[in-house]
């Protein structure tokens, strides 16, 4: 499962490699002497095995799992920085699980110490994130018509 866009979604139904399920009623695609249905969801009518997605571990990729909230007060106004929860000199590692966005004055306040000891809970749970969860951030807004498909 994956989001593409429109364009290559029309080329793949024309080359008859994959078929449309579901189209935009509000949309249509216009040529010089054709109309076309604007495809929402399509199918391949062959599989293709793709590889386990997985997200790679970025600053970016971080922020974007915390919704751009420091996981420490919960604040979005700050500018943020990427905390590991577990000091790398107390033997945390560079993992989903050991980092989390903070704010700068959280993660001054913090310092080189766990939770705990700086007497500072997590609002959140660090956690690998899936690449679904990533689908739904990469798009302004989901389509009803993805709903079925998203989310079973």
């Amino acid at each position: 499962m994956t989001i593409c866009n429109v364009k290559k979604a029309i080329v793949l139904i024309l080359l008859s490699k994959a078929e449309l399920i579901v189209d935009n009623q509000k949309r249509k695609i216009h040529t010089v002497t054709s109309i076309f249905p604007w495809p929402s969801v399509i199918r391949l009518n062959d599989f293709i095995k793709v590889p386990y997605k997985k997200i790679i571990l970025t600053r970016r990729n971080i922020l974007k799992r915390d919704n751009h909230k420091c996981g420490y007060c919960g604040r979005a106004d700050l500018p943020l920085t990427i905390d590991h929860i577990i000091p790398k000199s107390k033997g945390g590692d560079d993992s989903w699980e050991n980092l989390v966005a903070a704010c700068l004055p959280c993660n001054n306040k913090k310092g080189d110490r766990t939770p705990e000891a700086a007497k500072m809970g997590l609002r959140i749970k660090a956690y690998t994130p899936n690449h679904i969860m990533f689908l739904k951030n990469a798009v302004s807004k989901i389509d009803d018509n993805w709903k079925p498909y998203l989310f079973h």
